[in-house]
C-alpha cells in the first residue's frame, strides 16, 4: 500500500487504486456512535410503548368510571 500524502492514516491500494483508511481509533468510535444511536433509538421505542400503554390504560378506567357513574 501506498501512504497518501498530506493524509497520515489513508492509504491507495496498489491493485485497486481503492484509498483505504487505517485509523482505527476513528473506526471504534464511529462504531460505538452507531451502538449508542441503535440503543437510543431502542429506548425512546420502549418509551413510545409505555406511554401507549398508560393511554390505553387511562382510556380503559375512564370507561369504567363512565359506566359506574352511569348507575
Amino acid at each position: 500500500m501506498i501512504k497518501v500524502e498530506g493524509y497520515p492514516n489513508l492509504y491507495r491500494d496498489e491493485n485497486s487504486g481503492a484509498i483505504i483508511n487505517c485509523d482505527s481509533t476513528a473506526y471504534n468510535q464511529y462504531l460505538n456512535s452507531i451502538s449508542k444511536q441503535e440503543m437510543k433509538k431502542k429506548e425512546l421505542d420502549e418509551i413510545k410503548n409505555d406511554i401507549q400503554e398508560i393511554k390505553n390504560l387511562l382510556k380503559e378506567l375512564l370507561k369504567k368510571w363512565w359506566s359506574y357513574q352511569l348507575i
